[in-house]
């Protein structure tokens, strides 16, 4: 038996029975040892059976005639020529559009530090936070800890926020354009959820603690000692500070 953690693609990849048959023993193993965990899965399995038996009168019904490949191509054949310079027209401005974007997306500098930072802080929420299914990957606190700091090369602390009302959720590591960050998650009794992301900053190393704003998100954002810290939350005046004030606080315990 392996030593690899159990993550949620593996849970959900229980369900759909696409795992190895060593695989699929080991995730069977970990269920019988975490019922509540095995209660969520059987959750997936109900909603997997749903989806099937409401989807398979269409799946059965044959192919509409106007979809046949073999009529299309025909029914184009059939077309004037000049429908098809038409589209060769189309399709030419189509390119020559698509290739000025990429060519100011070229020429615009790309967004760095603790803007970036902000930024991806801000995407990972609007991503993970409303997903009331899989918004993380990890929840054991010691795995993930090991996982991230292994994944970001450097020790890890994950933040504490159950003095001021938080529970923690879990967690995952998350690409972005300057490396992998390590995401955390927490919520409260109200179910509102905030996010952590942190990773080493090659700019902006020591910077203050700065609001970020994006839509009906908001929180704050700070490096220290080369790593950056982001707190993100739903928009609610400037009540997330203290907590971002006690995770800048933990973070230099480390």
């Amino acid at each position: 038996m392996s030593n690899r953690p159990i993550t949620e693609d593996d849970l959900h990849a229980y369900v759909d029975r696409a795992l190895e048959p060593e695989r699929e023993a080991e995730v069977a193993t970990y269920l019988d040892k975490h019922p509540d965990v095995a209660k969520r899965v059987a959750a997936f399995s109900d909603q997997r059976d749903l989806l099937r038996s409401a989807l398979l009168p269409i799946a059965e019904e044959p192919l509409p005639p106007q979809l046949n490949l073999a009529r299309i191509i025909e029914s184009q054949r059939r077309r004037p020529s000049s429908f098809r310079w038409a589209v060769a027209a189309m399709l030419m401005l189509s390119i020559g559009g698509l290739g000025g974007w990429v060519i100011r997306g070229a020429t615009q500098l790309p967004t760095s530090g603790l803007t970036a930072l902000a930024q991806e802080a801000s995407e990972s929420y609007k991503v993970y936070a409303s997903d009331r299914i899989r918004p993380v990957e990890l929840r054991d606190s010691t795995e993930l800890a090991q996982w991230v700091s292994s994944q970001l090369r450097q020790p890890i602390k994950l933040p504490d926020l159950s003095q001021s009302g938080y529970r923690f959720m879990g967690g995952r590591v998350v690409p972005t354009a300057h490396g992998p960050a390590a995401m955390f998650m927490y919520d409260d009794d109200r179910g509102d959820r905030l996010v952590v992301l942190t990773r080493p900053m090659t700019t902006d190393q020591n910077e203050p603690m700065a609001p970020l704003s994006s839509g009906d998100v908001a929180g704050f954002s700070w490096a220290d000692r080369g790593m950056g810290y982001s707190l993100v939350g739903p928009r609610r005046d400037d009540s997330l500070r203290p907590l971002a004030n006690e995770i800048r606080k933990q973070a230099r315990t480390i």
